[in-house]
């Protein structure tokens, strides 16, 4: 008799302790510890998130229509020569000036190709201190150091691509042709037939416009942190700025 209570109150014992056990084990799944990322980690993490946008950016606005598609970046006459483009749609030419317009956007399209590698070497260059400011930055503070450390390499990079995509659609023609009839017109300010320069910046402002999107999408929006990395280190930094 002695012996099956001593085993029923092992038993009942053992019940106990599992049961305790199991509800901190509960306790501590419930309560997610915060892990704080290492510096390297930090660093990982916000290369691989810039490394996803700058690719994203660059394949979307180089795909076809990824310019002449997108009104956000669509590329259109210059401010100076809107006027000559209304006066000559208004003189029967609206196929000519729609025909800069494609080609311009056509242009750009082939020029986006050449930005990976630029912002690659970009990212490499990138210090502890490039990192930590960023992180913890403005919205934008990743696509304001692309400005800072590409633009001299994306403008040598795209003139030539620009210049000769421009060349391929009949883009310098039709906008030469342009700008030449509108000079005809009596009494207007007379048009600069260059189209590559304005071209080439417009094509790299529609990329960091693009760029600008995707890290703030990375930055609001949990869903766009697609690994682990990612989501442990902007975990971290939503915390250091709440």
């Amino acid at each position: 008799m002695k012996s099956k209570i001593l085993v029923i109150t092992g038993l009942l014992a053992f019940i106990t302790f599992a049961s305790v056990d199991t509800l901190h084990q509960s306790a501590m799944a419930a309560t997610p510890v915060q892990i704080i990322p290492t510096n390297l980690e930090i660093g990982n993490g916000l290369k691989q998130a810039l490394e996803i946008a700058t690719n994203k950016s660059s394949d979307q606005l180089s795909s076809v229509n990824g310019f002449f598609g997108n009104a956000a970046v669509k590329i259109l006459f210059p401010p100076e020569a809107q006027k000559a483009e209304k006066t000559l749609r208004s003189l029967g030419m609206g196929k000519l000036c729609d025909n800069v317009i494609l080609s311009l956007n056509r242009a750009a399209e082939d020029a986006a190709k050449q930005a990976k590698p630029i912002f690659v070497d970009a990212l490499k260059q990138m210090t502890l201190q490039d990192v930590s400011n960023i992180l913890l930055g403005k919205q934008d503070a990743a696509t304001q150091y692309f400005k800072r450390t590409t633009t001299t390499q994306l403008t040598a990079k795209f003139k030539p691509v620009i210049q000769t995509s421009l060349n391929k659609a009949n883009a310098t023609k039709y906008y030469t042709d342009a700008a030449l009839t509108y000079n005809k017109v009596p009494f207007v300010k007379k048009l600069n037939p260059d189209i590559s320069d304005y071209a080439t910046q417009k094509a790299i402002d529609g990329l960091f416009m693009e760029i600008a999107k995707e890290e703030l999408n990375i930055r609001s929006n949990l869903g766009a942190r697609s690994t682990p990395l990612l989501q442990k280190v902007f975990a971290f930094a939503d915390k250091k700025k709440s």
